[in-house]
């Protein structure tokens, strides 16, 4: 039977619930539709429009703050046309690949904005990329043009050397045209518009193998997510956003397209800074901030009494996304900053799942929080049956914001139109989720299922310890066991005993890990998430002993 149809007091409070949701972002201003729609206009629906209407809407104020200095509205605006000017002579249009290699700073933007305007491809390259890897994502995605920054020159060398170039930053002597080049050599106008909007690509973390592309176009998104997206991380039309998370990888993306649409002025830091970061929030007043959960750390690891030179009262949400945010990390940020700490649980090819408000952090640490208005999110045993509330099974979502597929083919695993994410969890009694892990990274060890999280996320709540890993390694008796990788609070003294002794007050005794490895850091990825490849590589090629 086709489901049944809402009735008209239920459309009523749906469209009520929207425009209050709406309203209270700032987006029914009638100045800022008109802006937004004079620059939809201008450029079409793209990554460049909120840019564009920003101009209209706020026109001398900043729209980016970078290492550079400050760019306007206007400015940003001219300096993009005459780039996509520059770029569109040098054969970039529709159905070209534009790599982008870049820091967070405005010359992203600018190339974001400029092949956006002119329909073409966009492909978002990790900046950790040695020059092997980048030859490979380049040649299977068929890319004709590498826009990266200076520093990257060796690793375009080894791995670019055919594609056309241009340089987003430079601080010496230009080897090939760079985007200031082109700001000052071209005319800023409008180019033709093109028939269709060019495609984003976003590759995966690669965190247990190659990074693949995730396609995505833009079209066909139900503005229900967004809403429900709004609803649980209430962004605001003009404010200012300090965005620490790499623009290159989903969640600062997101937060760049969320910023630009709102005509915030974006504050980037080139290379992440924690006591900056405090600079920044107090300098400019910043209402919003995007980071991964490391960063969080990383800030609340300075030293108290710097801390509290800055005044960070500015700060209304500060949105945490990109690997898990242990319960602990959360609480020690909500004392140290308020109550402003908001988690999305998602992935690159589902896009959001769920996200945790600060209340919700606060009752129940660890949690992922509610799916928002518009996304379904269900719990599936390995016979693709749905379990009850407080059973751990498979993460499948469902909304309108999932990637088109992998672009060297491929998708993810789906049951009744969800797609699978990846992970197991399970669903409280109160319909908050919890993350358990990969589904991939549980460990059987001596016929007992463990998944890592639990373990990580108690030694990295003992006060010695500034951060632990877990994986599972063979063992002729048990079938796995589990190492620990940990790193130790400066100046603090912890022994392997001392870890294991914790970890068996504390939980069951198949969970103890067998091995404890101290490091002087977790390998991660760009966004935060632990290597755990790495990890595995590190324990195959030489076991280590407790150094301490």
């Amino acid at each position: 039977m086709p489901p049944a149809r809402p009735s008209i007091r239920s459309l009523i409070q749906r469209s009520t619930h929207a425009l209050g949701v709406l309203g209270d972002v700032g987006i029914l201003s009638p100045r800022f539709l008109i802006s937004m729609a004079r620059g939809i206009h201008e450029t079409g629906l793209s990554a460049a429009s909120g840019i564009f209407g920003g101009r209209f809407f706020r026109d001398a104020e900043p729209a980016i703050i970078d290492d550079s200095g400050t760019t306007s509205f206007a400015q940003l605006r001219t300096r993009t046309l005459s780039i996509a000017q520059g770029l569109r002579a040098a054969g970039v249009g529709p159905g070209h690949n534009v790599g982008i290699l870049a820091r967070n700073h405005r010359g992203f933007v600018e190339a974001t904005s400029a092949a956006a305007i002119l329909g073409a491809d966009s492909l978002y390259l990790n900046t950790g990329f040695a020059g092997p890897q980048l030859a490979d994502v380049l040649e299977r995605e068929g890319a004709g043009t590498l826009i990266y920054d200076e520093e990257f020159t060796e690793i375009a060398d080894q791995g670019a050397n055919k594609l056309q170039r241009f340089l987003s930053w430079c601080d010496g002597d230009p080897v090939v045209p760079t985007l200031d080049h082109l700001a000052r050599e071209n005319a800023p106008e409008a180019p033709p518009r093109p028939d269709k909007l060019g495609r984003s690509t976003i590759l995966t973390s690669g965190t247990t193998g190659t990074p693949k592309g995730a396609n995505r176009s833009g079209a066909g998104s139900d503005p229900t997510t967004a809403i429900g997206f709004l609803e649980r991380m209430p962004y605001r039309v003009g404010e200012t956003m300090l965005i620490c998370a790499p623009t290159f990888h989903a969640w600062g993306l997101v937060n760049f397209g969320m910023a630009s649409l709102f005509a915030n002025t974006i504050v980037f830091q080139r290379r992440f800074d924690p006591e900056r970061v405090l600079q920044d929030i107090e300098k400019h007043r910043v209402g919003a901030m995007a980071v991964v959960p490391v960063m969080l750390n990383r800030i609340l690891a300075l030293d108290p009494a710097i801390i509290a030179k800055y005044d960070t009262s500015s700060l209304r949400i500060v949105g945490c996304s990109g690997s898990a945010l242990p319960g602990e990390l959360a609480l020690r940020w909500m004392d140290t900053f308020g109550d402003n700490l908001h988690n999305m649980y998602g992935s690159t090819e589902v896009s959001v799942t769920s996200i945790a408000l600060p209340a919700e952090l606060r009752a129940a640490p660890g949690t992922a929080g509610r799916p928002p208005l518009g996304t379904t999110v269900r719990i599936y045993d390995d016979n693709d049956r749905p379990v009850p509330n407080g059973t751990t099974g498979r993460v499948f979502v469902g909304n309108s914001l999932q990637f088109e597929g992998y672009t060297g083919g491929g998708t993810k695993k789906m049951l009744d139109g969800l797609m699978s994410i990846g992970d197991v969890g399970h669903f409280d009694e109160n319909g908050l989720l919890f993350v358990e892990g990969r589904d991939d990274d549980m460990i059987v060890s001596g016929g007992e299922n463990v998944f890592p999280s639990e373990v990580e996320d108690l030694l990295s709540d003992h006060p010695a310890l500034l951060e632990a890993a877990v994986i599972g390694a063979t063992d002729e008796t048990f079938g796995q066991r589990l190492i620990a990788f940990v790193v130790l609070n400066p100046g603090a003294r912890f022994s392997e005993d001392e870890a294991k002794e914790h970890v068996k007050s504390h939980l069951a005794r198949h969970k103890v890990p067998r091995d404890v490895v101290f490091l002087d850091e977790i390998p991660r990825n760009a966004s935060g998430k632990v290597l755990k490849r790495v990890l595995r590589e590190m324990n195959d090629s030489e076991p280590t002993d407790d150094p301490r």
